[in-house]
């Protein structure tokens, strides 16, 4: 009798884990068009907990935005991706952000705030925020080789997605995606 109690408890741990990892594998398949980039994990990575330098002057790490989805995108004041993609980051934060997403922008490697500031300025983006990751200490723990990168971040702080390149975020596709998964974060509650 205990063995057949051992036996349903290990299966219904096992359904759950693996109801998870549908529920991923069925997020994954909703991509099309550019968002065939984004890779999903087959398990979640852990992230960098450097701390990096907020727009305030002050620090944070990654870990201070657990609880909701992140879109983590690292880019540079020279990268001319970047300047394409950001406008596209910064209407899926209007759209989409609040209390379960967010966007969260990561300037890598050597990026003056004035600089920062007038590449926003040119693109008429104003809702996202100017955080520094000046010694690339986080883009290295992360393996961020090349930008832009974004990885996709659960609501647990852990690493669950990445897409190399630009990708046009506003899309339909990037947006069920975000919406997918933001909904996952929410029944997970």
């Amino acid at each position: 009798m205990r063995k057949r109690v051992a036996a349903m408890m290990y299966t219904a741990l096992l359904m759950g884990a693996n109801l998870a990892h549908a529920d991923m594998s069925e997020i994954a398949a909703m991509r099309s068009g550019e968002m065939m980039k984004l890779n999903f994990h087959s398990e979640a990575k852990p992230v960098s907990t450097q701390s990096y330098i907020k727009d305030d002057g002050s620090e944070a790490v990654l870990a201070d935005h657990t609880g909701k989805v992140v879109l983590l995108n690292f880019w540079a004041t020279w990268c001319a991706p970047c300047r394409k993609e950001m406008p596209m980051l910064s209407e899926l934060q209007t759209e989409l952000g609040g209390e379960t997403f967010e966007v969260l922008t990561l300037a890598t490697g050597r990026n003056a705030p004035p600089a920062m500031k007038k590449f926003f300025a040119d693109i008429g983006v104003d809702n996202l925020p100017l955080h520094r990751d000046p010694k690339q200490k986080i883009a290295r723990d992360m393996g961020v080789l090349g930008l832009p990168i974004t990885v996709i971040l659960d609501k647990s702080g852990q690493e669950i997605a990445r897409l190399r390149g630009d990708a046009d975020w506003s899309s339909d596709n990037a947006k069920e995606i975000l919406r997918a998964l933001i909904t996952q974060a929410q029944n997970d509650s």
